[in-house]
């Protein structure tokens, strides 16, 4: 690990400040992924700027219904709070499906959404990386890919986002707010915050420069029954090869996938059409774009299984 100078910020103005001032600069909070990566020089911040000291890691109920989560919450906390799992239930349970319980216990919200790839490619620093080092290639494309991208994948990257917890934010049409070192103000989809790698594969999120996510919202509860369901190739400890988060209400169905892209995967329009005509139409939509390898072209089939399973109650 190379020398680095460390900071605590006072406040998310400040912070953002910070990391707008000053080059090669990082945010730290739980650290559950930005130390593994450091270890292995792979980010190789100068500077390290805490956030722990700031207030934001409370859960609180919005005017309109809905859920404010702090973007320092941990994942523990989020998962096992009695609102979550009553009315947000996709939620806590894509949470528990991931890592361990001393993960969750450090990991925090904004943490979760910004982890990046486990692309063996992206992690070892011997081999070329579009998104270690923008134009050196991506040698995952024709090498080893089972766990990797077959939708929203480029020719420059086809990695996948790891996580859990932002598929189910995706199924439940979560927000995440943001704030820039002038203290100004905006909010973003979660839809929206994810970028497909295209031509730039080094650029994951729609943070910029200066910016510091300070809380997801989730809209009032939409009932129903949720479901998440996680195949992997352990019980525990283990990234999807597909997971599906699915929110199931009376005249609307919400599907989000993981595991199958560089972002949590979804398509909206063809979501009207799930209760009459089954998974297989949908499917068929969802995956319209895709480019499989024939390492990961199993994970079509996968897909419509696990949802075919979820529509039919089975979760897990």
């Amino acid at each position: 690990m190379r020398p680095f100078k460390y900071v605590r910020a006072r406040s998310p103005q400040e912070a953002a400040g910070l990391a707008g001032e000053t080059p090669n600069a990082k945010f730290i909070a739980g650290g559950t992924n930005l130390l593994d990566l450091m270890k292995l020089q792979i980010e190789t911040p100068a500077t390290l700027i805490d956030v722990n000291g700031l207030s934001l890691d409370k859960i609180e109920a919005t005017d309109d219904g809905g859920l404010r989560i702090g973007a320092l919450v941990r994942n523990a906390d989020l998962a096992w709070d009695m609102r979550v799992r009553r009315d947000y239930g996709v939620l806590s349970r894509a949470i528990l499906a991931g890592a361990s319980p001393q993960l969750r216990n450090r990991a925090t919200t904004a943490g979760n959404l910004l982890q990046r790839t486990r692309c063996a490619y992206f992690y070892d620093p011997n081999q070329p990386c579009n998104k270690r080092k923008p134009g050196s290639g991506c040698p995952a494309i024709a090498g080893y890919s089972r766990q990797l991208a077959i939708v929203g994948g480029s020719d420059s990257c086809i990695a996948t986002y790891p996580g859990d917890m932002a598929v189910a934010m995706r199924a439940l049409d979560a927000k995440v707010e943001l704030v820039n070192e002038k203290g100004e103000t905006r909010t973003t989809p979660i839809a929206e915050f994810h970028r497909l790698p295209e031509n730039t594969p080094e650029r994951e999120n729609s943070l910029k420069a200066g910016e510091i996510i300070t809380a997801v919202t989730l809209p009032r509860p939409a009932g129903g029954t949720q479901i998440y369901r996680k195949i992997r190739d352990r019980a525990s400890y283990a990234f999807a090869l597909v997971s599906v988060a699915a929110v199931v209400a009376a005249n609307k169905v919400n599907i989000a996938i993981g595991g199958v892209a560089p972002k949590p995967w979804r398509n909206e329009s063809a979501e009207a059409d799930i209760s009459k005509d089954g998974a297989k139409r949908f499917v068929s939509a969802l995956l319209a774009d895709a480019r499989p390898t024939e390492e990961n072209r199993f994970k079509m089939a996968l897909v419509e299984r696990t949802i075919e399973s979820v529509l039919n109650g089975q979760g897990g």
